[in-house]
């Protein structure tokens, strides 16, 4: 009898283990996640993105807890048991399974592999293709691909003002020069609304 089609899936980046917390082998950790909770539960494992030479390439790890302290979350590991040990990982990404198909709990809320690939449409016409998704504590950036290089565009309400998945699409209304030349005198051939009143 043949089993069941496992549903596609990808990689997601959760965290990156930043400096060994004390003597037992526990581990600060960078999170990349808005739902830490969810994705560092007591059992969860986690691929690890090392560079080759290091003892731990090709393995994984496994999370006995996850604890605050000053706000700063630290992690607990199976098999990691001191200093040492934890030393040995640090700078170490780590990475979960993910369904292709789930989608976030939280509204408007995309995994990166969602948002790579769609068609980017400014004023009902394509301009190009979101090609990457870069992650800064201000705020993320959009990497789009267009007939004349690539233009990042700041994940911004303001800016990205659609998003559909199943469309395969992303709206923008980015202001004048981000995806156009402007001429010397800064003008460009679009005219300018006038400003709203404060009435």
């Amino acid at each position: 009898m043949a089993s069941a089609e496992q549903p596609p899936r990808t990689q997601l980046r959760v965290g990156r283990l930043t400096k060994a917390h004390g003597l037992k082998g526990a581990i600060k950790v960078e999170l990349y996640t808005d739902d830490p909770a969810g994705r560092f539960t007591p059992g969860a494992t986690f691929s690890l993105q090392v560079p080759t030479t290091s003892a731990w390439h090709g393995k994984t790890l496994e999370l006995i807890e996850l604890k605050w302290y000053n706000q700063q979350p630290v992690a607990f590991f199976a098999g990691v048991l001191d200093r040492t040990a934890a030393e040995s990982l640090i700078k170490a990404i780590l990475w979960v399974d993910q369904d292709l198909a789930e989608l976030p709990a939280e509204e408007d809320a995309w995994f990166d592999h969602q948002l790579i690939g769609l068609s980017v449409v400014r004023a009902g016409v394509e301009v190009g293709t979101v090609k990457a998704i870069d992650h800064f504590p201000a705020q993320d950036l959009i990497t789009v691909s267009t007939d004349s290089g690539d233009v990042l565009v700041p994940f911004v309400k303001a800016i990205v003002t659609a998003v559909d998945v199943a469309a395969g699409t992303m709206t923008v209304d980015p202001p004048i020069g981000l995806f156009e030349e402007i001429d010397d005198d800064g003008s460009d051939d679009r005219p300018i609304p006038a400003p709203k009143s404060d009435d």
